[in-house]
């Protein structure tokens, strides 16, 4: 018999036990509010008080957030780890954008690489969804959106919960137009048709269970954003620059006229 008798688990610690296991799955997501107190506690068969206690030690886990009676969400994880002055000075310079995408070209590869192998027909319907919808889009927006869907979607799929978390509190942070421009590309009719044959290619060979090929497009379509993000960015700072010098930096007093 151990010298030191081990302290069973109580009923709030299983609550909290099986909330974290979906947040760290990926099942709830960041910012993701839960069911209402008597619906969660009918879910989980917990009493109420059982269920509240279970709560409070996420919540000063840090893994949710709110407050009793107004319903409470999970945390944006990942914001106090990846808002930290460094990160605040990634968004703040442009030139970091090139080697975002650059880590996002090895990271994704990677990623659609392990989807290929590990996908299940659940992602395998989630993937499709996503097709059907950048074929579906009608606006540049509405394929925006289906992008950013898609490239969550296959890192859920590659079932490796830490590749997940990082990439999803990365991508929350990392807002800025230069990091994130698929915007500008979408407004280019002809750089949209390159997009969605380059997401059919990774989606199509996930679909396959083709690792080797899924890998390659996943990397083809990361280098071809960066390429296409560095001439969108030397451009508008060429524009700029032109501007700069049609008013004198906006400093100066207009010229007169003879």
């Amino acid at each position: 018999m151990s010298e030191y008798p081990i302290k069973a688990e109580s009923a709030a610690e299983r609550v909290a036990r099986h909330i974290e296991a979906l947040i760290m799955e990926g099942s709830l997501r960041p910012d993701e509010p839960l069911l209402a107190e008597r619906e969660l506690a009918t879910q989980l068969d917990v009493s109420r008080p059982t269920l509240r206690d279970g709560l409070m030690i996420l919540k000063e886990r840090g893994l949710l957030v709110g407050a009793r009676g107004r319903g409470m969400r999970v945390a944006t994880l990942g914001a106090t780890a990846f808002t930290d002055p460094l990160i605040t000075l990634f968004a703040k310079h442009p030139e970091i954008g090139d080697d975002y995408l650059e880590f996002r070209g090895v990271v994704e590869s990677h990623a659609a690489a392990m989807a290929a192998k590990r996908a299940n027909h659940v992602d395998h319907g989630r993937i499709r969804d996503c097709l059907r919808q950048i074929d579906a889009a009608n606006e540049p927006a509405q394929e925006d959106e289906a992008d950013i869907a898609l490239h969550l979607v296959i890192y859920e799929a590659s079932h490796n919960k830490v590749l997940l978390q990082i990439m999803r509190a990365l991508s929350s942070n990392l807002k800025s137009d230069v990091i994130q421009n698929r915007s500008h590309m979408f407004n280019i009719p002809e750089m949209r048709e390159v997009l969605r044959n380059q997401h059919h290619a990774i989606g199509e060979a996930i679909l396959r269970r083709d690792p080797e090929t899924a890998q390659h497009a996943a990397h083809e379509h990361l280098a071809y954003i960066r390429q296409a993000s560095n001439k969108i960015q030397a451009a508008q700072t060429e524009l700029n620059l032109s501007l700069r010098r049609l008013n004198g930096g906006g400093i100066s007093l207009p010229a007169q006229k003879q």
